[in-house]
């Protein structure tokens, strides 16, 4: 037989249908694995509370001109109020900014958690099951605190097993008193509080835990959901999982609230700092203008004047055109000047710009306006932060550019207000030349009258402005609105038991078949008849295992007992039987019917590979049949042979030795079969090798061939010592015993040599110790696998 692969190189991993095939044979395996994954799934999901989600929608009112969102008062719009424009994702991040959350949980004091004995886990008590609440008046923020609550049969409140930051705190001992009473313990100052569901609690210790603010803003952020709904849309979803359904509810309603206020808050800044100004300078100009009121007066009562200004209508009615330009342009003229100073006064560098000052310049207007929102924005992250900011930084350096822009700004806008007043008041130069007849009195009283309309024009200008502010103020509306109230399905998000059980049946599934895998690939020894069909020795057959080792546990080390059975057996059908009948046909059909192979030698490449088994019942398997069979024991190191006619004291060592006449009287007849005889070793020498050169073994052997059908011979292992050479020259055919399990498979290409080079005559192989499985490393009959009964069909 010729073959292009390499002796002993076998397929380096397994196919799946042979893996298949072994996880089938090994399914107990994998019925212990899913027993002990699915119970301990089981087990968490006992143990694991069960966590809910609520979510609610909000939406973000949203003007693409910037203009109010506020629907009714869109008419307000040009007074410059009402400038509500939101950035959604400026709002995703206010919404889960850790200021907000903290002002969630001191509003529904979630630092203080309670819980009581349940069936597999603690019960979380909050809202209506919740009867008392416990306040900590002596604990910093940053301290966690533990204490247990029991209601004595009395009605008092007994508190215990006081801990602060993981110290045991009570030594043992307790605090008692009444529900709203000031409690003195190791913790400080306790008030435990009745809630308006008291009535309806149930008797039992209550676990009260008390944690850090700052962990507790941690804990409920990380349970917070932002996101947004659809990227075209300003719609914010909303979620939060907590093991209280009503609590997760609680947290959405209380976030949306909090948020809502905070906007309010800010758009209502500028409003704030524009009604102290205009306040302010009403209380100036008042004056003022009372002042003018009362110089015209006495003026006019001194000097008892007519109405000077019905004697020159035609060139009071330019002059007052022009007063009027005049006026208007003064006003403006005033504002500005009255900004730029405010504007470069140290003392307002970080305060808000007046809005709506007057300046009839839509530029300068735009610029406050975007000045004021950078303002605003700065001191809410000086708020949150520090100055040390990186942002702040940034918005301090784009405050000061953006202050440099309006003063030049108000600058331009000066020169040409003065530009104009200078035209109009040569325009009214000339009106006046002309009425210069006009008595001295008439021009002084118009010039008071002119500074009495400019102060009243502005006193006017700025109530109209105060009134206006207060109504933008009163009439702020959220920037939010509810789509979906806080909402969600009673079965718990997590843990999901499907999943759960589903990752442990794989796991279940596969760690058996992992360790399989693993297992045999490890596995370098000869698994079973393909790891050796490459090679060209002729095979016989292969032996199944039948006999399993008990291991016990001992200190000490167990020796391993030979296995004495004679597994053959007339008219038995089992596995075993069948397979030494298959290996007696393959050897009848090699041997031929001239019998000119009688003598035949077992050997194998390690001790306990099952020679000694397989010749016995080998050998028995011929004696059934009828043939005259011969057993000897030439492994007269360990006689194992021996004790299956309990190792008699004369055998083939005393007659090689000479102490035995003749070998008639070594052969030990029919004690097994009658039709087997063995020849034991007898008493075990000192020069095993010595005798077996000894020339009366090869007389003995010729005189035997005559006397037998077939003579088997128990050899040691080769390569450990010389016996097995010695003896194979006596013999005519050599049967190699290969262990599965035993062999390592670098070692099958020394046998295929042994083969090649005709070292052992006629060589054959027989494999032993397959094991009883129908998968790829079975031995595989369509027989019964029963053993114990001698009759089994």
């Amino acid at each position: 037989m010729q073959n292009n692969t390499p002796t002993g190189q076998n397929e380096e991993y397994m196919k799946i249908q042979d893996l298949l095939q072994l996880c089938l044979a090994k399914w107990r395996w994998f019925a212990v694995s899913l027993s002990i994954a699915l119970g301990i799934a089981v087990l968490y999901l006992l143990i694991t509370p069960p966590v809910y989600t609520r979510s609610a929608d909000i939406l973000i009112k949203e003007d693409s001109n910037g203009n109010s969102p506020t629907g009714d008062f869109g008419s307000f719009a040009d007074l410059g109020l009402f400038q509500a424009n939101s950035n959604v994702n400026n709002e995703l991040i206010s919404l889960q900014s850790p200021a907000t959350i903290l002002e969630v949980v001191k509003r529904l004091h979630l630092d203080v958690d309670y819980s009581t004995d349940g069936s597999f886990h603690d019960k979380v008590l909050y809202g209506k099951d919740l009867p008392f609440n416990i306040s900590f008046l002596d604990l910093a923020d940053h301290e966690a605190a533990t204490l247990t609550l029991k209601e004595t049969e009395d009605g008092r409140i007994q508190l215990s097993d006081f801990t602060r930051d993981d110290e045991d705190m009570d030594n043992g001992e307790s605090c008692s008193g009444q529900a709203g009473d000031t409690l003195h313990t190791p913790l400080g100052r306790i008030v435990v509080q009745p809630t308006l569901f008291y009535p309806n609690r149930e008797a039992a210790e209550l676990y009260v835990s008390r944690n850090s603010l700052y962990d507790t803003v941690d804990r409920y952020t990380q349970s917070l959901t932002v996101t947004l709904k659809d990227e075209k849309a300003t719609v914010i979803s909303l979620s939060c999982q907590d093991v209280s359904i009503q609590r997760a509810e609680d947290i959405l309603n209380t976030l949306i609230s909090v948020y809502n206020e905070n906007w309010v808050k800010d758009k209502n800044q500028v409003a704030t700092s524009t009604s102290h100004f205009i306040s302010e300078r009403l209380k100036v100009i008042e004056q003022e203008l009372g002042n003018v009121d009362e110089d015209i007066s006495s003026y006019k009562s001194e000097h008892l004047l007519p109405d000077v200004q019905a004697a020159s209508n035609l060139y009071m009615t330019q002059a007052s055109e022009t007063s009027s330009h005049i006026l208007e342009l003064n006003n403006q003229l005033y504002m500005a000047n009255y900004i730029r100073n405010y504007l470069a006064n140290e003392s307002n560098k970080n305060q808000l710009l007046p809005a709506n000052s007057g300046i009839d310049n839509a530029n300068i207007e735009k610029l406050i306006s975007e000045y004021n929102d950078k303002q605003i924005q700065r001191n809410s992250l000086i708020a949150n932060s520090s100055e040390r900011n990186p942002l702040v930084a940034d918005l301090d350096r784009a405050l000061a550019s953006m202050r440099q822009s309006i003063l030049h700004s108000i600058d331009n806008q000066v020169v040409t207000l003065k530009t104009q007043i200078h035209t109009f008041q040569q325009s009214e130069r000339q009106n006046t030349a002309r009425i210069a007849a006009s008595p001295t009195q008439a021009k002084y009283l118009l010039s008071v009258e002119r500074q009495q309309k400019v102060k009243e024009s502005l006193y006017l200008f700025l109530l109209q402005k105060r009134e206006e502010n207060e109504l933008s103020q009163a009439f702020t509306a959220y920037n939010t609105r509810i789509i979906t109230p806080p909402l969600g399905q009673m079965k718990p998000t997590a843990p999901v038991r499907r999943n759960i059980l589903l990752v442990a049946f794989a796991i279940g599934i596969l760690l058996p078949a992992l360790i399989i895998f693993i297992r045999e690939n490890m596995n370098s020894t000869v698994r079973s008849r393909k790891d050796i069909e490459n090679m060209t020795v002729p095979f016989i057959g292969e032996i199944p295992q039948i006999f399993q080792k008990k291991k016990r546990f001992s200190f000490r080390k167990q020796k391993e007992e030979p296995v004495r059975t004679i597994a053959v057996k007339e008219k038995s059908r089992n596995i075993i039987n069948e397979a030494f009948r298959v290996i007696r046909t393959n050897l009848e059909f090699m041997t031929g019917r001239e019998g000119k192979i009688k003598v035949i030698m077992l050997t194998s490449a390690n001790p306990g590979s099952g020679k000694t088994f397989i010749a016995m019942n080998l050998a028995t398997s011929f004696a059934i049949k009828g043939k005259k069979v011969l057993v000897i024991d030439l492994d007269i190191r360990k006689a194992s042979l021996s004790t299956y006619i309990d190792s008699p004291h004369t055998g083939i060592s005393d007659y090689l030795s000479g102490q035995a006449d003749t070998w008639q009287k070594i052969i030990i007849k029919g004690k097994t079969h009658p039709n087997l005889d063995v020849i034991p070793v007898g008493t075990l020498p000192p020069n095993p090798a010595e005798l077996l050169s000894d020339e009366r073994l090869a007389q003995m052997l010729n005189a035997l061939r005559s006397e037998y059908d077939y003579i088997f011979v128990d050899c040691p292992p080769v390569e450990i010592v010389a016996d097995a050479s010695i003896i194979n020259k006596l013999t005519d055919m050599t049967l190699f015993i290969i262990r599965a399990g035993l062999l390592e498979r670098v070692m099958l290409p020394e046998i295929e040599r042994f083969y090649t080079e005709h070292k052992y005559k006629n060589l054959s192989l027989i494999l032993n110790g397959i094991e009883n499985t129908h998968g790829r490393y079975g031995y595989r009959y369509g027989y019964s696998y029963g053993y114990g009964n001698d009759n089994d069909e």
